[in-house]
């Protein structure tokens, strides 16, 4: 399949049911076709060979059949395709996880040398301790977003932020982040926001990484992450993904693919029960305190007055889980689960308290969610004063 198709301008909403499908009238299909090979036969191993060597030298997408599951599959490039279109930018790749794709973000601009990353807390907890641990050899300089540009240092490869950010959903002025970041590319985790709220290539975002898992997948059932960026980055991705073997599955690739048609219609409809439960929980004296985007989404942070350990234990519609972005709403406690691996100190300076509860809104109907919160609230206040009685 063509990579890079020419089509008129369309909106996001016509993209995301066909971009990377624009070829299957031709095919004679109307579903994507599902290719589960790992490995195809050719007769002609001296154009194999020739064709290996283009890749190795340049990352380059292999023109002609594909030849092994680790260097592509037809299924998982038409996902690519499509997210590449709706982010706005060159080309995507796609990865087992949205940490694999951080990974390999990391490895490629380790590979010129370049190991010193400049980071904004929060970001998810896993990719905190990917960064502060040190496995990959990196090197990371926390700081304010006003600290970035004297931060930068001839050896920085990338400066990461996430905005919303997980689990505070603070935001963060992208356009100006760019400015500060000179040369170094800017590496944006979009997951939250996703293309429908927000496009970050058009704020000046080098590289625009997902944890598809979340919201492109969309239904709780896939696992994997792509990173949206210009042609050149891709080829030197391509090259780490075939090297380090964090590919995405075919079978994850086409299940993408089927969520980004319905993303668009996902987002909006989760993102006005998520404003409709903000605004009751900002209202609640039992709430501390709300964390809403102005860009809007479907997600919801909060803290409680009382033990938010017994919210979690008494809801019963909404699911007590880690992970988001799934039809169904869920509902964890950031500083027991997803930011776990995070040094208190730096938990809690980064605004992640321990009353911090995080909220993935779903698709349920919001007076039924409604109805389940301040259950779990009631709940929580009365386990509240009970221990206090006694």
């Amino acid at each position: 399949m063509e990579q890079h198709t020419v089509t008129p301008p369309r909106s996001l909403a016509t993209e995301a049911v066909h971009a990377g499908r624009e070829d299957l009238a031709g095919l004679g299909v109307h579903a994507v076709p599902l290719d589960l090979s790992t490995t195809y036969p050719s007769y002609d191993s001296r154009g194999e060979a020739a064709r290996l060597d283009v890749f190795a030298a340049t990352g380059a997408r292999l023109e002609g059949p594909p030849v092994y599951g680790r260097l592509d599959n037809p299924t998982v490039s038409r996902f690519e395709t499509a997210l590449a279109r709706l982010e706005g930018t060159d080309d995507a790749v796609a990865f087992a996880s949205g940490m694999a794709a951080l990974t390999a973000c990391l490895l490629a601009r380790g590979s010129l040398g370049l190991r010193h990353v400049v980071a904004v807390r929060p970001l998810y907890g896993c990719s905190d301790h990917l960064l502060t641990g040190g496995l990959l050899g990196t090197e990371v300089t926390w700081v304010d977003p006003a600290g970035i540009a004297d931060a930068i240092r001839p050896d920085t490869g990338l400066v990461l932020v996430e905005t919303p950010a997980n689990p505070t959903l603070a935001e963060l002025d992208l356009r100006a982040i760019a400015h500060a970041c000179g040369t170094v590319p800017l590496l944006a985790d979009n997951t939250f926001a996703t293309p429908v709220l927000q496009r970050p290539a058009e704020l000046g975002a080098s590289i625009v990484l997902h944890s598809a898992t979340k919201y492109l997948g969309g239904h709780g059932d896939v696992l994997g992450g792509v990173v949206a960026c210009d042609e050149d980055f891709a080829r030197l991705l391509r090259k780490v993904r075939f090297a380090t073997g964090g590919v995405l599955h075919p079978l994850a690739g086409y299940l993408l693919l089927r969520g980004l048609s319905t993303l668009p219609v996902r987002m909006r409809a989760a993102s006005q029960s998520a404003e409709v439960l903000a605004g009751r929980l900002a209202a609640d004296p039992r709430v501390a305190a709300v964390h809403y985007p102005r860009i809007g989404g479907a997600m919801v942070a909060f803290e409680v007055h009382g033990d938010p350990h017994e919210v979690i234990a008494a809801v019963r519609l909404i699911t007590p889980a880690v992970s988001l972005g799934s039809v169904d709403t869920l509902i964890q406690h950031p500083a027991s689960i997803s930011h776990r691996v995070v040094d208190e100190r730096d938990r809690r300076a980064a605004g992640v308290s321990d009353r911090l509860l995080r909220m993935s809104v779903g698709l349920e109907d919001v007076e039924d969610l409604w109805r389940d919160l301040d259950g779990a609230l009631r709940a929580a206040a009365l386990a509240g004063s009970v221990s206090s009685g006694s």
